[in-house]
């Protein structure tokens, strides 16, 4: 896990005097921050320069070194203070940010602050997930890897088992199965066939067929079957005779 170290990490703070809350104004607000107990405000800059010699803000701009600034207002709830380095009267370094809410003091957090703190907690969100799913997961040299869940075992033991009815398959489904069952046997037809059950399987090459019968044999049967039907239809049915008793 990477961690960002900062030495002078005042980010876990906050600071508040209740006594300047009801006072709390653009002009008065910078007098809050500069406070001795104050741990965010650093005594080396220009500010405390400028208010030892007792001069007017306006004098930071020709000066060089750290200083405080208003950076926006919103009163009475909100107030942003900047601390920066300035190099010229035109040319400054920011350095943190500070937000005044409702007379609490805290440091804004930096860019990699933010991001550290978003992996940190996508990594244990992450890490967290994995722990739990691994503590489900089973594992036996004969049955492989699978999931076991105590509480789906417990449910299923309080719920009622119903009967599930098995609906009938309709037409459509059983021509459908039956046409590509036979796709099948014509793309892959069997090598062995079992005649009678409990018997081994015999390969289809060594079973014996059945001569056909000639084509005019064929002719000759259907004819006759034919002039049967039309002498019995003519004939029509037998008398029934009287029995004798």
């Amino acid at each position: 896990q990477c961690r960002f170290i900062f030495p002078d990490n005042l980010l876990g703070i906050s600071w508040v005097d209740s006594s300047w809350i009801p006072i709390l104004n653009n002009g008065s607000v910078l007098d809050y921050f500069s406070e001795r107990s104050n741990p965010f405000y650093d005594r080396t800059c220009n500010n405390e320069v400028v208010k030892m010699q007792r001069m007017t803000l306006d004098h930071l701009n020709q000066m060089v070194g750290v200083e405080y600034i208003l950076l926006h207002a919103q009163e009475p709830i909100l107030f942003i203070i900047r601390k920066q380095q300035r190099q010229s009267p035109t040319q400054v370094i920011p350095l943190a940010d500070y937000y005044i809410i409702a007379g609490v003091i805290y440091q804004a957090p930096d860019l990699g602050s933010v991001i550290n703190s978003r992996v940190l907690t996508a990594v244990h969100g992450i890490q967290s997930a994995f722990e739990e799913a691994m503590s489900y997961c089973r594992y036996h040299p004969s049955k492989g890897y699978w999931w076991h869940f105590k509480d789906q075992e417990e449910r299923e033991k309080t719920k009622p088992k119903a009967k599930k009815k098995e609906e009938p398959s309709s037409i459509f489904q059983r021509q459908r199965v039956d046409a590509l069952l036979l796709d099948l046997r014509q793309k892959f037809p069997p090598r062995f066939v079992q005649q009678k059950p409990g018997e081994k399987p015999i390969p289809v090459d060594q079973i014996k067929k059945e001569p056909e019968p000639a084509p005019e044999a064929v002719k000759t049967e259907e004819k006759e079957t034919v002039k049967n039907t039309q002498s019995a239809g003519a004939k029509g049915p037998p008398e029934k005779r009287m029995r004798l008793q």
